[in-house]
């Protein structure tokens, strides 16, 4: 085996913890570093993940030469701003979703990964959920017929957190759109593309943060009906329907285990467990990529992210979702 592809991971909460766990599940990865504002927190993780090095900044682990790869896992509005830095210091970069706030600065990560040589990758990991892999597949090949109608919703009721908290604070990014609506707007753009028409409304609370939003995505031949929100629970489960049979993805559909097709009255079953959580799938396609020395993945490539941000562009603009810190 070549030698081991080694790790740093800054924003250290749950997420963090969870990608973690899963990189222990891959043989060639090693996790090196850690890193937090508050040294204490970096500490704490670092003694629960066999304890790496532990910075009190991001630059320090930025400039550590023994880390290959950058986990970032901080708070929305700070994915481009830390994403461009880590690779000007010459480090590839794995950034979670959304990849940024809007598509200008998801352009400047894209130049950065370019200019720097360094690969770089929105952290969609429910791509390579091995279901969604196989739902893409058979929806490629026409298992279903002609795709007519998606249906997906994503929701948590939030509306009992921190008012200052990332869900709901508005100078954070806070809202339902950006840490929950991304996915169902995934699941439409990853099996139809981009809408032709978007319809949305949002409401909000008085602070103006989002809190749930409706989307209906108009294609040529297709629909889709999107929700997200932090104002109820739902089952959270998707439905893909061609004009010859049915695909029904289970609760929670974009961490799903499996699936259920259904064609001309019969029933087919795929049990596809993830590999621990499931971020172990996405961390593969890293190491994959950065080993065949590529710049994006062909997977979920640069242009996939600039898509996906542009349909959450042109939601927040009909639906009015703003924040104060964009010019």
């Amino acid at each position: 085996m070549d030698k081991k592809i080694k790790w740093g991971i800054i924003g250290l909460g749950r997420i963090a913890k969870l990608f973690a766990e899963d990189l222990k599940l891959i043989k060639d990865a090693e996790l090196v570093a850690v890193a937090s504002t508050d040294m204490e927190r970096a500490k704490s993780f670092a003694r629960d993940f066999g304890n790496p090095k532990a910075y009190a900044s991001y630059r320090e682990l930025f400039k550590d030469a023994e880390v290959d790869v950058v986990y970032i896992a901080t708070l929305h509005h700070t994915h481009c701003p830390l994403s461009v830095e880590a690779m000007k210091h010459k480090k590839h970069v794995l950034c979670e979703k959304p990849i940024a706030i809007n598509k200008s600065e998801a352009r400047q990560m894209v130049e950065a990964s370019e200019r720097n040589k360094v690969f770089f990758m929105e952290a969609f990991w429910s791509r390579f959920n091995p279901s969604i892999v196989k739902i893409k597949e058979l929806v490629s090949k026409g298992e279903i017929g002609k795709l007519r109608y998606i249906s997906a919703e994503f929701t948590f009721y939030k509306l009992d957190e921190d008012p200052q908290s990332r869900l709901l604070n508005v100078d954070l990014a806070g809202g339902s759109l950006m840490d929950m609506g991304v996915y169902p707007v995934f699941l439409s753009y990853l099996l139809l593309g981009k809408p032709k028409e978007i319809l949305a409304r949002s409401q909000f609370l008085k602070s103006g943060t989002e809190i749930q939003t409706s989307m209906i995505f108009q294609y040529e031949n297709a629909q889709s009906v999107l929700y997200s929100g932090f104002a109820n629970n739902t089952d959270m489960k998707a439905k893909v329907c061609g004009e010859e049979g049915e695909i029904f993805i289970r609760s929670i559909w974009h961490e799903t285990q499996g699936f259920q097709i259904v064609r001309n009255g019969t029933s087919q079953i795929y049990e596809l467990p993830t590999k621990g959580k499931g971020f172990a799938h996405e961390i593969e396609e890293v190491h994959k990529c950065i080993r065949s020395k590529k710049l994006e993945s062909a997977e979920w490539s640069h242009q996939n992210s600039l898509d996906l941000i542009g349909i959450v562009d042109e939601i927040r603009l009909i639906s009015g979702i703003k924040y104060p810190f964009e010019v």
